[in-house]
């Protein structure tokens, strides 16, 4: 078996002890060539010459942006049987798609539990999403979600780390202080279907959770998955009680409050389009990729194989 292994030596949890011991252990398995990623975009251009090259797996040590990546080089041709498997280390701060495939948050213990699947050729294939020209593998996000990302990368730029602490702070600081809590530039449209105005906030989901605090799961469409469509969470009012309401539903994957009123809750949808009034912030797997004014979600059934 021949791969790659895609280290993304500034993610949050990556040192270069767990990639020594990752190098160590997969190499009894597979004949691995290691790679570190240098800029962004890096990663792509690795997963398009894992799939030039024809290798058979390539596995990721790093968080969902690094494995965003690598799937987007791997399928530049779409999907097909020549796409390489993917074996994902979690080293990033959130790691939605590994701990959604089951996997520990421990990226030793994830990488024992990533060995074992190898030896026994344990894989499943999984659905992902489409924005546009873009594939992601958990989640995406326009308005108040994104805004944050951009933040958080700005204080990232400063030196400062990602921490669960700086998260909620950046939140509050963005929700209370920074964002238009008035105007919601967002609407929502299905083929055949009256679209729905009025959103300030749109949370689109591949699977469950969609993100995390610490260790505890946010997760606002906690019925999302690889095995069904794409679910819509969307925020249409920005008000105290209403975001109280929110933050509930989030924390507590409850379905609080009046989705009728206050949000739009889509589950297992195929195609649909987010649409803004004015250029507003986006982001695919927790990457920030500016601001756009209109972007179409397709659902991609049984795409890509994972090991588990």
């Amino acid at each position: 078996m021949r791969g790659l292994l895609v280290v993304n030596p500034r993610a949050t949890s990556t040192s270069r002890r767990v990639t020594d011991v990752l190098v160590q252990a997969f190499s009894a398995e597979i004949d691995l060539e290691i790679v570190t990623t240098t800029h962004r975009g890096h990663a792509r251009l690795i997963g398009e010459r894992a799939l030039d090259e024809h290798l058979d797996v390539v596995v990721t040590l790093g968080g969902d942006g690094v494995i965003h990546e690598v799937v987007n080089g791997l399928l530049r041709d779409g999907p097909g049987p020549r796409v390489p498997a993917i074996a994902t280390v979690p080293g990033g701060s959130g790691n939605v798609f590994a701990r959604a495939l089951g996997l520990p948050a421990d990226p030793v213990e994830a990488t024992g539990e990533l060995l074992d699947a190898v030896r026994r050729d344990r894989t499943r294939t999984v659905g992902i999403g489409r924005a546009d020209d873009r594939w992601f593998i958990a989640n995406a996000g326009l308005g108040i979600d994104a805004e944050i990302i951009d933040a958080m990368d700005a204080q990232r730029r400063a030196g400062h780390t990602a921490t669960p602490l700086r998260y909620l702070t950046t939140t509050i600081r963005q929700l209370f202080a920074r964002t238009d809590r008035r105007h919601p530039r967002l609407r929502a449209e299905r083929p055949g279907l009256e679209p729905v105005t009025g959103i300030f906030l749109a949370i689109v989901q591949n699977t469950s959770p969609w993100t995390y605090f610490g260790g505890w799961p946010l997760d606002p469409s906690p019925h999302a998955s690889f095995d069904t469509g794409l679910d819509l969470f969307a925020v249409r009012d920005l008000s105290i009680p209403v975001a109280a309401l929110t933050a509930r539903r989030i924390l507590m994957h409850s379905p609080a409050g009046s989705s009728r009123r206050a949000f739009v809750v889509w589950h297992d949808q195929g195609d649909f389009t987010i649409t803004a009034t004015t250029p507003t912030p986006f982001q695919l797997d927790g990457e920030s990729l500016g601001a756009v004014e209109s972007v179409r979600f397709v659902a991609f059934p049984d795409v890509l194989r994972v090991y588990h």
